[in-house]
């Protein structure tokens, strides 16, 4: 009986000495460790008191003496061991790394976040006012943003119904709340996050950090996506895009030129999506003279749409095939018309950064006109076994697309960016910044979130308006569906995983030994 109550109580021992050193990094409850203690040491005890006189006798005899020897060794090993562990536990909690091997970086910050977080000249202070058995997921998501910038300080994560006072203390009302919000202060300037996501925490940093008001209009009235509405919340609608450019803190407004002599003196970049009718020949004169006074514009044109901004892009040096890109081999599920784009600019800001995929549906091929590659470069191209299709009469009569010797080989090129100068009335022109898409649906409600569609399109207008440090890789979604669970649910999970089951199957072992050798011995 001795033997059995001895080797439960090194068992017990061992596992508090786990237990503390994973207690050491909040991964496990002291308590669980030193009760451990308690019942080790008491088995031990009690293993001795029975086996008092057994022990005496062979504490004095030569087996004693050999074993005392390797008895020693084995324990200046132990010793040693757990030494290592330990100062291994305590240099990387002193020293902490992270390593991400996910697929798509999920649980690493984004590029974007990089550059936000490296050209905070202030702090950001964060006060997260959560349920305590809801911490865990926020605590882990601000550790990211702290563990990455210094600026980056979290103050406290409380349970607001503990500690009441901090809502007075910050101005904040119990309705704020909701299920829980992050507070982030810069400055004198403070903004609420209800649900701690990167892209959520980034925006609003974005917001709080970065100075003077810049206008996109999206222009209206001649068939293009709208930004509200019922429709701009449809598929085809652009109201997630306009959302995506309020992200990076700036005004999206609407522009009907029509009703306007001129395009308005705030205006920094001019979206024109999706237009399918006839501009009028006042609007298009508008345009031009915003043009030749250094403006921004971007275009995105469906094929055989009836517009003459295929005539207005063609003036500023960007030919616009009239054919469509098939792809056989590089599309979504095999829908030739709806072809990825893989391979950009490398040297563009715009796709500098792009690593994946952008998908297209039903796209036109876009290239610099002759003696116009000096200032607009193609920026996104198709697959190499793609193909700019010509015969439209045959594709859409037919449904039949055959590359043929008058047809565009690919890799096709689809959107340009780069410099445009028009002549004007009174000063002389300035350079105005442009960039041209063969469709329009890639930015789409239903295609913006998909692939890189987001960050070609946002980066597309930072570097529009001249916002070259704000281009990045926006945060990355999982493609994997995940488990939720609640913070004791994890908890209960990780004491059974490290403890309670390696723990029997250890107690389990001795017991089997102790009665095979109790066997034996009969």
């Amino acid at each position: 009986m001795s033997a059995l109550l001895g080797a439960l109580g090194l068992i017990s021992i061992l596992f508090a000495l786990a237990g503390f050193f994973m207690a050491l990094t909040g991964a496990a409850p002291l308590g669980w460790s030193v009760l451990h203690g308690v019942i080790g040491f008491t088995l031990l005890g009690a293993a001795a008191l029975i086996n008092l006189d057994g022990l005496r006798e062979r504490m004095t005899s030569g087996e004693a003496r050999r074993a005392s020897k390797y008895g020693s060794s084995a324990l200046v090993s132990a010793l040693l061991v757990i030494a290592i562990l330990g100062m291994g536990g305590y240099l990387a909690n002193r020293y902490p790394q992270r390593f991400d091997w996910s697929e798509q970086g999920i649980h690493s910050l984004s590029d974007q976040t990089a550059k936000v977080l490296s050209g905070l000249e202030q702090d950001v202070e964060a006060l997260a006012l959560y349920r305590r058995m809801n911490w865990e997921p926020v605590r882990a998501q601000l550790d990211r943003y702290a563990y990455a910038s210094d600026r980056f300080v979290i103050i406290e994560i409380a349970d607001p119904n503990e500690k009441p006072d901090l809502l007075d203390r910050y101005g904040l009302a119990p309705e704020q709340l909701g299920q829980g919000i992050v507070h982030l202060r810069y400055g004198g300037e403070s903004v609420n996050v209800e649900e701690p996501t990167e892209e959520a925490l980034t925006n609003a940093i974005v917001k709080l950090t970065r100075t003077g008001d810049k206008t996109v209009y999206f222009l209206e009235g001649h068939g293009e996506n709208p930004i509200d509405g019922e429709n701009g919340a449809a598929e085809e609608g652009y109201q997630q895009a306009a959302e995506a450019l309020r992200n990076e803190n700036y005004q999206v407004e609407k522009l009907l030129l029509a009703a306007r002599s001129d395009v308005p003196d705030d205006a920094d970049v001019v979206i024109i999506a999706g237009a399918s009718r006839l501009m009028l020949a006042e609007e298009r004169d508008a345009l031009d003279r915003y043009i030749a006074r250094g403006g921004a514009v971007m275009v995105l044109v469906d094929p055989r749409v009836r517009t003459d901004l295929v005539a207005t892009v063609a003036e500023w040096g960007v030919e616009r095939g009239d054919d469509i890109v098939v792809d056989r081999e590089l599309a979504l599920f095999g829908r030739a018309t709806t072809p990825f784009a893989g391979q950009y600019a490398p040297d563009h800001p715009i796709t500098r950064d792009l690593r994946e995929y952008t998908m297209f549906h039903v796209v036109r091929s876009v290239k610099p006109s002759a003696g116009a590659e000096d200032r607009l470069t193609e920026i996104v191209l198709t697959g190499r076994e793609s193909w700019a299709e010509r015969d439209l009469e045959q594709f859409f009569a037919e449904g039949r697309a055959e590359f043929d010797g008058d047809d565009l080989m690919g890799p096709v090129p689809i959107a340009v960016a780069g410099t445009v100068s028009r002549e004007g009335e009174g000063d002389a022109p300035q350079q105005a910044r442009i960039a041209v898409f063969g469709d329009a649906d890639f930015a789409s409600n239903q295609m913006l979130g998909t692939y890189q569609n987001r960050d070609l399109f946002v980066n597309s207008v930072n570097w529009l308006l001249g916002d070259v440090e704000a281009i990045s890789v926006r945060p990355n979604r999982s493609r994997a569906s995940q488990l939720q669970m609640s913070a004791s649910q994890k908890r209960v999970i990780q004491i059974l995983a490290l403890f309670a089951i390696p723990e029997a199957l250890a107690v389990l072992g001795v017991y089997i030994w102790w009665t095979r050798r109790q066997t034996a011995r009969r």
